[in-house]
């Protein structure tokens, strides 16, 4: 009763009561053929009287007056239909009850609901056709034209949304579908194929395209993104396939187009049911949760329900950032937040047994090159591979049941200090194995998006008018999105057994040059005006990576895009000597860090100049467990 107080509501609902009058009296009218008689005049008021209060109770009972006419749907239909199919059952039951001598012929009896649905619905959606008009209709010669490439379902929704945008007016959609050409889509017409972008935008004047096309391969973005750039126009998109799935997206929402829409794969295709069972109702914990790994890692595990969610870093801000996140995403979901060191033997010990994880993502680690090189060389040693056999450990004793770390290209053959100690910290698991956890590894390449990734460099540059610093001509490296590297590293997770280093499907290498000549058109930048430098090789850089060794083999997994690494039996003498060195209070100098993982890791070369100290390195005791100080028994 309240909402009939509100004006609107109360003339909608004299309305319908209005409308069911109308429907009894025009059928009463049309059966007796425009002329009924006295007797039957009378009959039609007498019952009048009793079935517009039965109506108005109906309608009143359903709700129909909480809604505004402005947004009527299929729902406010259904009400209606609900309501008048009650008053057709109800409507003779009462005329019967009250035993009114009056004569109600068959045909009115049948068809009234009929006409009260056709008077009460069409009154609502006419009305919305007529404000929406009226509403939008002026502000379509206001808009800045734009077209839209794809004319299939993504295309259909962004130009029923862009209908009611005082941004943006649709002039037209471009399709490569021959069928589709010269159809309508929500009344735009397609206008042609994609090649004919450039003929299109002169017509109409458009400066901006957007790409509604979120499971296209990036073969087609980057066609049209060359497009655009030859013609100066901006190309804008929808998220993809990757970014729908994981929720961070809806389908309505327009970005810029990136480097990893043009480079991009596949999408990837989870085992969702599997990784649901692994890890739905169990405690998960994710080390490095605040960097750009760690971080949408945790997203995606909240994706599958977890009972809690334990996030681990050494930094307080990145820790606090992701647990913001996670909250506002993921209301119901349970987490604990640690601020702490994976080198610290008591607090791991302590969380693991508080916690009680029953699977461990390690992707705490230190991973720019230059830095980790010279100067911080013995941080990355500690860090990355001392680090890594503190927690493994810890995991081991603690019955972990599963323990995946994340591993990089740079550990093949590296170069660098940051490869060899991610080498280290792979041999340190596969010498775990065994203990009752299942150490999995997994390898893969640079990721769009991380922290430390060239992109953000690249795009400071141009911001600045140039020059963009790239160190050679043919280094290359290997790409895959922030959503495809975590998704891929589940499902490694999942279907990993122990011991084994999954590798990614990284694809093709990429030319680090081309990244820089793509974002510059992307930018909107004038090519011919931003000059790309070549610097030179930093410390410790390859010119090109490599995902296995030359001495390792792979085997498929039921995944396409993972395969398992035969990978060299583990150095249990390095392991020992690496915990006892990394365990002593003295820092070593670059040059012994080289001496140490040179003796450890037959394959890592330094760079020539890198200064190598010549130490002998004795086997361990085979009869003594390897020392972790500070273990609490």
């Amino acid at each position: 009763m309240r909402t009939l107080f509100n004006g609107r509501s109360l003339l909608a609902f004299l309305h319908d009561v209005c409308a069911a009058g109308v429907a009894w009296g025009t059928l009463y009218w049309l059966r007796f053929n425009l002329e009924p008689t006295e007797p039957f005049l009378e009959d039609l008021w007498r019952t009048l009287a009793w079935i517009l209060p039965l109506q108005a109770g109906i309608f009143m009972a359903l709700g129909l007056y909480r809604g505004l006419w402005r947004f009527a749907s299929m729902v406010d239909l259904q009400r209606i239909v609900v309501a008048a199919g009650l008053g057709a059952i109800l409507v003779p039951l009462v005329l019967v009850m009250l035993q009114l001598q009056a004569v109600v012929p068959r045909s009115v009896l049948i068809l009234y609901p009929i006409v009260l649905i056709f008077l009460m619905a069409g009154s609502r959606f006419a009305y919305r056709l007529w404000k929406e008009h009226r509403l939008y209709s002026p502000l379509e010669a206001l808009g800045e034209p734009v077209l839209i490439i794809g004319a299939g379902e993504a295309g259909a929704r962004l130009v029923k949304e862009l209908a009611r945008s005082r941004q943006w007016r649709v002039v037209g959609l471009l399709d490569d579908d021959s069928d589709k050409r010269g159809r309508l889509v929500r009344n735009v017409s397609v206008l042609g194929p994609i090649d004919e972008l450039a003929s299109w935008c002169e017509k109409y004047d458009v400066r901006k395209v957007i790409i509604a096309l979120p499971a296209a391969n990036h073969v087609v973005r980057r066609r049209v993104a060359e497009l655009c750039a030859r013609g100066g126009i901006e190309a804008l998109t929808v998220p993809s396939y990757d970014e729908l799935i994981s929720g961070r997206l809806a389908l309505t929402t327009i970005r810029n187009v990136e480097l990893d829409d043009l480079l991009g794969r596949d999408p990837v295709v989870l085992d969702s049911a599997g990784l649901a069972e692994w890890l739905g109702n169990r405690v998960v914990m994710v080390t490095g949760a605040g960097g750009s790994i760690g971080a949408e890692l945790t997203r995606q595990i909240a994706r599958f329900r977890p009972a809690r969610i334990v996030l681990f870093d050494i930094s307080e801000a990145a820790l606090y950032e992701i647990q913001t996140a996670l909250v506002d995403d993921f209301t119901q979901l349970s987490l604990v937040a640690v601020v702490g060191d994976v080198k610290h033997a008591a607090l791991v010990e302590e969380v693991l047994a508080r916690e009680k994880p029953s699977v461990i993502f390690h992707a705490g680690a230190y991973k720019h090159v230059p830095l980790m090189e010279e100067t911080n060389a013995w941080a990355a040693v500690r860090n990355n591979a001392w680090g890594t056999y503190v927690l493994a450990r810890a995991a081991a004793e603690a019955r972990i049941e599963k323990f995946v770390l994340v591993s990089s290209d740079k550990a093949v053959n590296p170069t660098n200090v940051m490869g060899a100690t991610k080498r280290l910290a792979e041999i340190v698991c596969q010498s775990l194995q065994g203990s009752g956890t299942q150490f999995v590894l997994v390898r893969f390449g640079n990721v769009f998006g991380s922290a430390g990734s060239v992109i953000p460099r690249f795009r400071e540059q141009i911001a600045r008018g140039g020059p963009v610093t790239v160190t050679h001509p043919e280094i290359t490296r290997y790409f895959m999105s922030l959503s495809e590297a975590t998704q891929l590293l589940l499902q490694a997770g999942l279907q990993g057994r122990g011991g084994e280093i999954l590798v990614l499907e990284m694809g093709e290498p990429v030319r680090i040059v081309d990244l820089a000549r793509d974002l510059i058109k992307l930018s909107g930048a004038d090519p011919e005006m931003i000059a790309i430098v070549f610097i030179g090789l930093r410390p410790g850089e390859k010119l090109y990576e490599e995902l296995l060794t030359t001495e390792e083999a792979t085997k498929p997994t039921p995944h396409p895009k993972l395969r398992i690494a035969q990978a060299r039996a583990a150095n249990q003498d390095a392991v020992g000597q690496m915990v006892t060195w990394c365990e002593s209070d003295r820092a070593a100098d670059d040059a012994e860090v080289r001496a140490r993982l040179k003796a450890w890791i037959p394959e890592y070369s330094p760079p020539a100049g890198a200064p190598v100290k010549l130490i002998p390195t004795a086997s361990r005791d085979e009869s003594k467990p390897l020392p972790l100080r500070g273990r609490r028994r």
